[in-house]
């Protein structure tokens, strides 16, 4: 191979210099990408109104009104992009249940995400009265939340106790507007130390690909070069969260 040309001053200092350029618009790039932030919801059923001819009634009540199926649902939000955020609002709300009690909690910290002062505006009731119409619909179907800050990773939990006007399972959105931020909805996923684990196990084949790649070059013997892959196979997930647990520090050191 002519490795001449790197003797040539000019040809390097153009190379490095086109090489500095690329990499700071990449860097820039991945800097000012719009900031993405995704939530999913879980729903538990708490319990059920029923009757039965033989057994007899249960009912669960809510200031002494029976609602038919209560449930406990929790909408946790996380900023997945690498930047901080400052003064995020956030609006939680419904058509087809009612918000009976809510409590937030930021993950990691000891501290609690608050309802919006024209939010609490909106609800204030004078002594001696009692709220009207537009307060219980607006207290029964959304909340608006402000959060001081949302660092890179950070995570938001809401739960709310409500009471679904259907039969089905109610649905509970998130809504975020604010400048150079996305909000992606995703349906909930079981984990693997952190990682969903379709993602887990989708990284977990990739590495095994160029695992079995080393076992055919360098193992001679077939049952043991099947020992290994089937060991592998097993615990597939695990170095394949393992890789987007990396991935992500490597991606938080990138971004500061």
């Amino acid at each position: 191979m002519d490795l001449s040309i790197f003797d040539n001053k000019y040809l390097v200092a153009l190379a490095s210099g086109v090489g500095g350029v690329a990499l700071t618009l990449i860097t820039q790039q991945v800097l000012n990408k719009r900031g993405l932030f995704t939530y999913f919801v879980r729903h538990s059923l708490v319990g059920a109104s029923g009757d039965d001819a033989v057994f007899g009634s249960v009912r669960v009540t809510w200031n002494g009104n029976a609602v038919t199926n209560l449930y406990s649902s929790t909408a946790e939000l996380i900023n997945q992009s690498l930047k901080d955020y400052e003064n995020i609002v956030v609006r939680a709300y419904t058509s087809d249940t009612v918000f009976l009690t809510d409590r937030t909690e930021i993950v990691g910290t000891t501290h609690i995400a608050k309802w919006t002062d024209e939010f609490l505006k909106q609800l204030e009731v004078a002594p001696g009265t009692k709220p009207s119409p537009r307060q219980i619909e607006l207290h029964s179907h959304q909340r608006d939340y402000l959060l001081p800050t949302m660092n890179r990773g950070q995570s938001v939990r809401f739960h709310f106790l409500n009471a679904a006007q259907t039969q089905n399972r109610p649905s509970i959105w998130l809504d975020v507007l604010h400048k150079g931020v996305r909000l992606r909805f995703r349906v909930p996923q079981n984990e693997i130390m952190g990682v969903p684990q379709p993602r887990a196990a989708l990284w977990g084949c990739v590495l095994g690909l160029l695992l079995f790649g080393l076992i055919i070059a360098f193992i001679q013997s077939v049952w043991l070069a099947t020992l290994c892959a089937l060991i592998y196979g097993f615990f597939a997930q695990v170095p394949g969260a393992w890789a987007v647990r990396s991935w992500r520090r490597l991606r938080e050191w990138f971004g500061g």
